[in-house]
Formats: C-alpha cells, structure tokens, sequence
C-alpha cells in the first residue's frame, strides 16, 4: 500500500484493520520523498529516523487495541508552521537558525491523533507569494511540470502531496496559499472557516487574514483533518466555540443535494479568467446540475478585492516582518523588503478605516449566503506559470498588476470575510495542467462545503489523476 495509491482515510484504517503497518506506510512514504524530492525540492527537513521512530511506536499502540484517527499515517508540516525541535525558518535568511520549543496547536492535534511527521516543506519568504522560492532552500517545482511553479505560498505541501510521498500535509492560507497550490497541483485544498482551526503559537504575521489548512489526495481527507484540528484553543486567541460539525460524515456519506441552493460565477464580476480555465469550469457545471443542484449564476457585487487585501496584509506584514528590514533587507528575497517596505506608512486610523470597511463588505458577502448555501467558481484564473516568474504579465489579454500576486483575486474574498473554502481537481487546462474548483460556504458551515465537494469529487473524474511518474522517479 504506496502513500500514492491510497488516501489518508484508507491509510488509517488499514492500519486500524491490521491490513498495513504504519512502518510500511512511513518507509513507502520516505522513499517517495528520496525518489522524487531530488526534482521537486519540495522538503526543508525529512525526518526519516524521528518517523520510523514513531510509525514503530504506532503499530505497538495499534498492538495495544488504540485507534486513533491519523494513527500512523505519515503526514508533512508547512515550513512556517511551529513544530517543536526542528527548525521553521519562514523561507528567510533571518530566521535560518530558529527552532521552536513548543507546536503550533494543529500540529500538535495531529501529533495526538496519531499522525507520523515526515518532514517540512518549503514556502516562499515569510509566505508573502502565490510561487514557492527562498534563498534558504530554493526553488520548489510543479510535478505535473518541472518548468512549472506548484503555487504558494504552500507550494511544498501541494508538490509533495501531488507527487504521492504524504496523503496529507498541514498548510496556511492567507490569500490562497492552500487554495493555489492545490489548485496548480492538481490536488485538494481546505481553507477553514478563519477561527476554526488553532494557528498559534506561530509567527506575528497576517494575524486577522491567514489560517492552517490541510492539502490532501481527497476531499474526505480533508474533513478528517479537520475533524481532528477543529475547535478553540487557549494558545489562540482568535479561535471561537461554535456548534460541533460530523465533517467526516458530510464528505463520506451520499446526501441528497436537491434543496442545496448554489450560486456559481466563473469570473465573481470582475476577474479576467484563461479560456481554458473557463471551458473545464462550464464542464464542472455539467457535472454539479447533475447532481441535482439548484444552480443560479450569481455573486455578490462587491467587486475587485485586491486593494482591500492589500492593505491588511502589508500592514500586518510591516509589522511582523518590518524590525527585520535594518539587518536583513539586503538577504531578502527578490521584492519581499518592497512589500515590507509598502507597509511602514500605514496610519493606525487607516488599519481601523480599512476594518470598518471590511466589516461592510463582509456584510455584503454575510447576505449573499442568506439567499445561497455555496458559491461555486474556479479557484485560480489560470493554470501553474512558470518557475522563472513571479506573475504572469496578463490573463485572457487583461494586464496583470505585478506588485502583490492580483493574479489570484479569486480567492481573496474568504480570507477578508473568514469563510471556508476550498479547492478540488475540475480538469485540465489549454496546456494540460490542472485546474481548481473552489467550493465556498457560509462562515462555520465547512461540513456543506465539504458535502459538496465529495459529491463532486465522487461525480467527476479527476480524482485520481497523477502527475507523470517520469518527472519524479
């Protein structure tokens, strides 16, 4: 049973059902990595002796009757994430040499369900792209495409995750950053209701926009690591008591969809969209009216959110990252000490204005899922670019603004307005590369969201669509 052949859901109950060990599964996934990292650079750390250790220690808790959810199931942690004893650098020179002493709450979740920690995998400098490259570990490529980005700002946990060496890894999302890379990659994505899911201890940065998120081989991985992260937690003042949701049971079991009340937009009003994006997202439509979806072409009016985006997440940058310029500056990586740099004259009225704001516009989208249970749209514009870029110059013939990543708009609005989403394999491109669904719901509603992506998962093809074996062996 190779980690690419089977989800994370299958992996933990083979295990459970004595059919796998977990030795099996880790060694399988270990020699993934070694096979296929060598192309991808996809990891900073494997921990190949730490994970042994603990896929040993698995199977005797196995031995001991325990059933765990993850138990045993080898798993990976976004670089930027606290995970104790080994290092997070954040993509940065400056923090080459940081080791936390404590995990981060979800990691620490998955620890406790079981989960076998692999290894760490790469992301951009301090997570500020939607492409994967740092001059601490370099360049992460597409395994669908070498010449290809996998996304970002969780490009690592996209490539791995596509390439078959972990079912499951634990990524963050503060303007896609699970959602691009899933989408590039040809893989799931969830993005969590904004307080669901514990982020902290962590780094200062983008405190109201980002959350931690997994990208998995399917939707029902998906809801199980969910299931397992979910819930307030004292390290983390910004996760909230909600009603609990079975996220399991929303994506395993077939419900009737026929009184789902779902919006769909190709373009949410204002995004230039590829064409070949647009004909596979006219397919996905096909396939949702046939699940018996009452399907209207609608969004909310609030159009463009990138400046909005913007503002928060310089100014929240500028102060996580701004005290590092005086020494670091020089050893940045190519535009970050500008997008640092594009928040040191933000006014603290104007971060409260630009709040109001936001609470206006939240409200707007807060209303649209009064009339709609979803929105259905394409997660990503375009298919992966290429590595030697950090954004396309144009979409369909649409400049693109080069300053902050505007090529990836679409997935701002649930960040700003903190409701899940999430992005799942809907075909391919002009040029053959993979392309996103993305799913969004109601705040604290991931179960519908989840309900629906299964059924469009279980509906559609793609599934089990691979990268070429070749690019990675």
């Amino acid at each position: 049973m190779a980690p690419s052949a089977v989800d994370a859901y299958a992996s933990a109950a083979g295990i459970r059902a004595g059919e796998v060990s977990a030795v099996e599964l880790v060694t399988a996934s270990l020699e993934a990595i070694e096979r296929g990292n060598p192309a991808l650079n996809a990891f900073t750390v494997v921990l190949a002796d730490d994970a042994l250790a603990q896929a040993r220690e698995a199977d005797t808790a196995v031995g001991r009757g325990e059933q765990g959810p993850l138990l045993g199931v080898p798993i990976t942690i976004k670089d930027h994430i606290w995970m104790r004893g080994v290092r997070a650098t954040n993509g940065s020179l400056a923090y080459r040499d940081f080791v936390p002493e404590v995990d981060c709450e979800a990691v620490a979740r998955l620890r406790a369900a079981g989960a076998v920690i692999v290894g760490k995998t790469n992301n951009p400098e301090f997570c500020y792209r939607g492409t994967t490259d740092n001059r601490v570990f370099g360049l992460t490529r597409n395994p669908w495409n070498l010449a290809r980005t996998p996304g970002g700002s969780s490009g690592g946990a996209g490539a791995s995750v596509a390439a078959g060496m972990t079912p499951l890894a634990l990524g963050t999302d503060g303007g896609g950053s699970v959602r691009i890379p899933a989408s590039f990659c040809g893989v799931v994505g969830h993005k969590p209701t904004f307080g669901l899911v514990p982020k902290e201890p962590g780094f200062k940065g983008w405190k109201t926009l980002s959350v931690d998120g997994p990208i998995t081989r399917s939707v029902r991985d998906a809801a199980l690591a969910l299931s397992v992260m979910a819930g307030p937690a004292a390290a983390d003042d910004m996760t909230y008591p909600v009603p609990a949701q079975d996220y399991v049971a929303a994506a395993t079991e077939e419900r009737d969809l026929t009184s789902l009340r779902v919006a769909y937009s190709v373009d949410l009003g204002f995004a230039p969209v590829d064409p070949g994006v647009r004909t596979a997202f006219a397919v996905a439509l096909e396939a949702l009216s046939n699940l018996g979806c009452q399907l209207t072409d609608a969004h909310p009016s609030t159009g463009n959110p990138m400046a909005m985006w913007n503002l928060f997440a310089c100014c929240e940058g500028y102060s996580s990252e701004g005290p590092l310029l005086e020494k670091w500056e020089a050893q940045m990586s190519e535009g970050t000490a500008d997008l640092i740099s594009a928040g040191r004259k933000l006014a603290g009225w104007e971060y409260v204005d630009a709040l109001h704001a936001r609470g206006a516009y939240t409200r707007v989208w807060s209303g649209f899922f009064t009339e709609y249970d979803l929105l259905v749209s394409p997660c990503m514009q375009l298919t992966a670019f290429g590595v030697d870029i950090l954004s396309p110059s144009s979409i369909d013939g649409v400049a693109v603004d080069p300053f902050f990543d505007d090529w990836c708009s679409l997935v701002l609005p649930a960040n700003l307005t903190g409701q899940p989403a999430i992005s799942l394999p809907m075909g391919f491109g002009d040029d053959g590369l993979p392309v996103g669904l993305q799913v969004m719901g109601r705040r604290f509603d991931d179960a519908t969201v989840l309900t629906l992506a299964a059924a469009y998962e279980r509906a559609a093809p793609w599934k089990d669509q691979r990268p070429p074996s070749s690019l990675v062996d």
